[in-house]
């Protein structure tokens, strides 16, 4: 049987950069497809993250660090519900994205849901969480590791 732990703390990559999760980070990106969007595009929901926290300020998805033993989706799916309203029941999880960072991974799971709901903010986390059109994403300051990824995970889920 695996033990389950708090996964919060810090660590250094084989890169040497430091990474919130002390087994690694989960998030979720959720997509949903109004009919009003233009042609290939979706709205994501998108996370401004709060000014204390690591890479305060800037926009990413709902996540944090994966406890013990906690697979990717279900961290992903409880840092969702601890960070906002949104309904994580909800939503059909499609794919998943691993960025293996060298000892330490971030894993982008990737969800649509048939409605974009309001959703509101839970904890301190963040300041606010908003339904953004995809091709409106170079409008905010996105998280870097979310810049970096966005890219290759841009097209999962969209089939």
């Amino acid at each position: 049987m695996i033990e389950i732990g708090s996964g919060d703390g810090w660590v250094q990559c084989s890169a040497g950069h430091r990474h919130w999760g002390l087994f690694g980070a989960a998030g979720l990106l959720v997509r949903h497809r109004d009919d009003a969007d233009p042609p290939g595009v979706d709205r994501v929901l998108l996370q401004h993250r709060a000014s204390w926290s690591h890479h305060g300020g800037t926009w990413g998805i709902p996540g944090g660090a994966r406890d013990r033993g906690e697979a990717a989706r279900v961290a992903a799916l409880r840092e969702a519900a601890e960070e906002s309203s949104l309904d994580t029941a909800a939503v059909q999880v499609l794919d998943e994205f691993v960025d293996d960072h060298g000892g330490w991974t971030y894993t982008t799971v990737v969800a649509r849901t048939p409605t974009a709901p309001p959703v509101s903010v839970r904890g301190r986390e963040s300041t606010e969480l908003r339904w953004v059109r995809t091709d409106r994403f170079d409008e905010l300051a996105l998280h870097p590791g979310f810049a970096t990824t966005w890219p290759r995970v841009r097209l999962l889920g969209t089939g």
